[in-house]
């Protein structure tokens, strides 16, 4: 076959859109199979490792060129060595420079590397099939280096994880791989980022599973561990098997201190939507105060931020080592409760302004503040109870995070691993949990999530463009099979099973109230091992019915789908909004033919649960 014909039978080989790929025989085959995802998760792991060094090898870089100083927010009121007749004011003048640096090149190359970066990485996994553009990769790096080393009160890890999913998604592209496994290789960059960057490959996978996939699935995992294990291996050679942030041992001495941690929690949690709304609120002052280009803005608005840095140098970059100190209990009360509006401030302005960078390790340091002030207000009132104060700021920093992003089996994991402690995991997973409810009770949305609605995005919604998802259950339910009843025994029970297309079958009371659902594997699994309960009397179908996420005919179906996938059998009940009876069956076809409707009969009474089976 001639290269022409070739090209025209492969869709062209430079066809208008398309990134050229591999075409040796048999490559679609090795890309689809399981050892092709796992190359491909290691590929990507050890990208997002090698990106992790540059990155932070670029950070350093510039904060030794704006500064002098390895980490400037330890060095106090410090005057740069390169212009020492500036004094501490040439702080004044760094986010400026900054700004004029990064300001333009963001504007002309990839505008979506403004900001924090999780958000734009969970819209393109939700909503875009993972497709990242590959300028993101460099021109993130550069800019939340140049605003991180210019004084910009950021964190890393929004910009790592950007970098990794981007150059996940240009890996997959390039393999041409499916829409499914081009998410799950940006999810595998953005764990590989997170893992490399912090020394934590557990936190890796839980953060793209908990925020980015927002899903555990089991194929999910195994690609993920690859991809972070892969990231941490290059991590560990060029920055050591250390923990992220070294802290003394710290230990619960009383059962009181349980209770203390609680309050922390809860606290905690309400700082972290407190936070999440100044940062926007600020963004959104920004947006009405300024008037002139894009491009010009961080540069202009440095100089308020300038001001701050001179007021509290403590803001500038990361912070770890003010963290630590904090965490030492080097400072007062009263200052570090300073030090906490300040790092509010200092981040929502440095976002706000146009600036380039993660609000993780903001969220660490505001809770490092809260919990070390906390701990050291108790010691005052209950000294014989309080315990260190030390532990209640490695508590807050996941609370805070926890209340913040709610993702509080990454919020666990990541402290456990910068920190290296497990000594006080108990009151840790205890104040996180309660953060996450309290963050539950005070707000809707994340701290990610919010970026996103306020551009009019919903990713639990249905894409506005969708053929399918805007529809209300009621138009695209199906009849409900008749319902068992409950006191139905399971040899009858698995007859009528047996013969239904579902695998599945709803279960009523004899008033027709619906008790739940009954599954041929639930029925086949007890009448393998234990047909009677512990007092030999036989098991019915009520004894077995699960209770399925509730479905009503007044859902969305975009909402309802969500639960589908994971339904025990091919469909769920769909339930009267009012009533809570059964009047319907949602299955995959039956949003198919959404697509293409056709008369119904009308709803008669057999449509609302008919006969019960005996």
């Amino acid at each position: 076959m001639s290269s022409s014909a070739a090209d025209q039978e492969g869709g062209g080989r430079f066809a208008a859109g398309r990134v050229p790929g591999v075409r040796w025989p048999g490559f679609a085959a090795a890309r689809e199979a399981q050892w092709g995802l796992a190359a491909l998760a290691v590929l990507v792991g050890v990208g997002s490792g090698l990106g992790s060094i540059v990155f932070r090898w670029l950070i350093k870089s510039f904060t030794w060129l704006f500064t002098g100083q390895e980490d400037y927010a330890g060095a106090g009121h410090a005057a740069n060595p390169y212009v020492p007749w500036l004094g501490p004011f040439f702080v004044l003048l760094t986010p400026v420079v900054g700004g004029l640096l990064y300001g333009p090149l963001v504007d002309r190359f990839a505008k979506e590397a403004r900001g924090h970066g999780v958000p734009e990485v969970m819209l393109a996994v939700a909503r875009r099939g993972g497709r990242i553009s590959p300028n993101v990769s460099v021109v993130k790096g550069l800019a939340s280096a140049l605003t991180i080393g210019s004084g910009g009160s950021v964190g890393r890890e929004g910009p790592i994880v950007q970098i990794g999913s981007a150059l996940g998604s240009t890996l997959g592209r390039l393999a041409r791989v499916g829409e499914g496994r081009m998410k799950l290789l940006v999810a595998c960059g953005a764990a590989g980022g997170i893992a490399a960057t912090f020394n934590a490959p557990l936190a890796g996978v839980f953060f793209a599973m908990e925020l980015i996939l927002r899903d555990f699935a089991i194929e999910s995992f195994g690609a993920l561990v690859l991809s972070s294990v892969s990231a941490s291996i290059i991590g560990r050679a060029a920055f050591g098997d250390v923990a992220f942030l070294s802290l003394p041992s710290f230990h619960v001495e009383h059962l009181a201190e349980y209770g203390l941690f609680a309050v922390l929690g809860i606290v905690a949690g309400a700082v972290g939507v407190g936070f999440t709304r100044i940062l926007y609120t600020i963004e959104d002052a920004c947006d009405w105060a300024w008037r002139g280009p894009e491009w010009l803005r961080p540069a202009v608005g440095g100089v308020l931020l300038g001001l701050l840095l001179l007021a509290l140098p403590e803001m500038y970059g990361v912070g770890y080592p003010v963290l630590q100190n904090a965490a030492q209990g080097e400072y007062t009360a009263l200052f570090l409760l300073l030090l906490l509006a300040g790092k509010i401030l200092a981040t929502s302005l440095t976002i706000g302004i146009g600036g380039s960078g993660g609000v993780f390790a903001p969220s660490l340091f505001m809770g490092a503040m809260l919990g070390s002030a906390y701990g050291a207000g108790l010691q005052h009132l209950i000294p014989g109870t309080a315990g260190d104060a030390g532990a209640y700021a490695l508590v807050g920093m996941g609370a805070v995070f926890a209340g913040a992003s709610r993702a509080p089996i990454t919020a666990v994991v990541i402290l456990f691993e910068l920190t290296g402690e497990y000594s006080i995991i108990l009151p840790l997973m205890l104040a996180i949990v309660l953060a996450t409810l309290t963050s539950k009770l005070l707000s809707r949305d994340t701290i990610y999530t919010l970026k996103l609605r306020r551009r009019g995005i919903d990713l639990d919604a249905p894409s506005p463009d969708a053929p399918l998802g805007g529809q209300r259950l009621s138009e695209v339910m199906e009849k409900a099979p008749d319902p068992l009843a409950a006191a139905c025994g399971l040899a009858d029970a698995a007859e009528f099973l047996s013969f239904s297309p579902h695998g599945v079958l709803p279960v009523a009371d004899a008033e027709g109230g619906f008790r739940g659902i009954l599954t041929a594997q639930a029925v086949a699994e007890v009448l393998a091992e234990a047909p009677e309960d512990a007092d030999g009397a036989p098991r019915t179908a009520a004894d077995l019915a699960e209770l399925p996420q509730p479905l009503t005919s007044d859902m969305r179906l975009g909402t309802a789908l969500h639960h589908l996938v994971s339904a025990p059998g091919s469909g769920l009940p769909v339930l009267d909004p009012d009533t809570g009876i059964l009047i319907g069956w949602l299955t995959h076809q039956g949003a198919l033919r959404a697509l293409h409707p056709v008369p119904q009969p009308s709803t008669g009474p057999d449509q609302r649960g008919g006969e019960h089976r005996r």
